[in-house]
């Protein structure tokens, strides 16, 4: 098979979910939902937040970053899968493709960071109370928000900097509805060895370190629970980290399964139906997990909406006066 050295007109053919093109009008149809119910429902969270002078606390701060990052993480994979059904153009240059990589594994890490980050939040609020102001302060927050996007802007870029080296054939097609780094290292015409290796090592260590954090987090937030003596004590102090949990376990449940799943099978298309849970489905749920087991994010919501009830009442008095 002839081969490209110079990734200048390189082209890939993204060949989605399925080919059958009796199913395509639904699969357009399902994804624009999630995708319209993800954007709409991270953003109500956005602005529920920033509208609540009570909800402005560290915990909330990274809240706000994780739903800002699920709208973007989304929009980096669903648009172009809608408008590839949509044409029935399933081309992408070698630029978008390297550009969506770059986004796509940066708002994975972001993700992964302030997870981590609002796991040190619940653990000094509930092991640490009475220090949790003074070290939860505005700068340890900013700091902490620098340092997840300075990690994942570095892991991300030198992840498509390795790709770079790469040579691939002219004619490149894959069983995926996105660029999803392994695929694209997967159908490269060279030695690959370098490749893997850094993508296993360093996505190894940003997976497995904010893993070990949140896991330490939650053993000690158990063993502090455990020991308050009331049942009314025990459920108050989970109530505070219940919806961030629920968060935590769908989010690296989704990504464990579909890593198993490609593991297990060869099946790339197979593999591309799983991946759809931790791109498309989860950051769906997150907003529900929050909106309906936080009584905070509850109470900010009818605050919004009372908010968007009043304008709308003055904007339609205007109307009827003009």
């Amino acid at each position: 098979m002839e081969t490209e050295n110079q990734t200048s007109g390189l082209e890939f053919i993204l060949l989605g979910l399925s080919e059958n093109t009796e199913v395509q009008p639904l699969l357009f149809g399902m994804f624009l939902f999630m995708y319209l119910v993800t954007f709409i429902g991270n953003l109500l969270i956005i602005l529920a937040i920033i509208l609540d002078s009570h909800l402005h606390t560290p915990m909330y701060f990274f809240l706000t970053n994780l739903s800002l990052t699920d709208i973007y993480f989304t929009s980096t994979t669903v648009p172009k899968m809608l408008l590839n059904i949509q044409t029935g153009n399933k081309i992408i240059t070698f630029e978008n493709c390297f550009t969506q990589m770059y986004f796509f594994m940066l708002f994975v890490h972001l993700d992964n960071s302030f997870l981590t980050a609002m796991a040190y939040d619940r653990f000094l609020a509930i092991c640490h109370p009475l220090h949790y102001t003074v070290i939860m302060n505005p700068w340890l927050c900013g700091l902490l928000l620098l340092a997840s996007w300075l990690l994942s802007v570095l892991d991300s870029l030198l992840h498509d900097l390795m790709v770079l080296r790469l040579s691939f054939c002219t004619e490149t097609e894959m069983p995926h509805f996105f660029c999803e780094l392994n695929q694209v290292v997967r159908h490269a015409c060279s030695d690959t060895f370098l490749n893997d290796l850094v993508m296993y090592f360093a996505g190894g260590l940003l997976g497995i370190i904010p893993f070990t954090g949140i896991f330490f987090s939650y053993y000690k937030i158990v063993s502090s629970i455990l020991r308050i003596s009331t049942a009314h004590g025990k459920y108050k102090a989970f109530s505070t980290c219940g919806s961030h949990l629920s968060v935590v376990t769908l989010f690296y449940g989704t990504g464990l399964g579909v890593y198993l799943s490609s593991a297990a099978t060869q099946n790339s298309r197979a593999n591309a139906i799983a991946s759809v849970m931790y791109t498309v489905v989860t950051p769906m749920l997150n907003p529900f997990v929050y909106s309906l087991r936080n009584k905070d994010i509850k109470q900010a919501f009818k605050k919004l909406g009372n908010i968007l009830s009043i304008k709308g009442y003055f904007v339609s008095s205007l109307q009827k006066c003009s």
